[in-house]
């Protein structure tokens, strides 16, 4: 849930008004039946593309990927899909956690281990 509402504040900062900005590619199909392409960009770099295709459960299962300028100059891009496991999107802004520290991998490894003997601590 908090990264869905991190890309949708993304979206919402990358979607302000920005001065002189002008729409130089719109192009849109829509079949009725859950089939759809969307392809969208402005002259500041913003751009979209978007497909979607019936889903399994009465859903329309979406796959494509925004991208905005960053204050830097570089691009910020997100690939996301959405379909009956939700929203997933994919991009080096969103935070990830750290990795597990080895030692701790193998206590881990060991616990698992520990458990299928049946030992257990009370």
């Amino acid at each position: 849930m908090k990264l869905f509402v991190f890309a949708c504040l993304v979206v919402l900062a990358a979607a302000r008004p920005q001065k002189d900005a002008e729409t130089v590619v719109d192009e849109r199909s829509d079949s009725g039946d859950g089939n759809f392409n969307f392809n969208f960009e402005t002259s500041h770099g913003i751009s979209e593309q978007r497909t979607g295709v019936p889903g399994a459960e009465g859903q329309v299962n979406m796959e494509g990927v925004f991208r905005f300028p960053l204050e830097d100059g570089s691009i910020a891009e997100v690939r996301f899909i959405a379909n009956e496991n939700g929203y997933q999107p994919e991009s080096a802004l969103i935070p990830t956690s750290h990795p597990l520290p080895a030692h701790a991998i193998e206590q881990i490894a060991f616990a698992e281990e520990q458990r299928a003997r049946g030992i257990t601590f009370e």
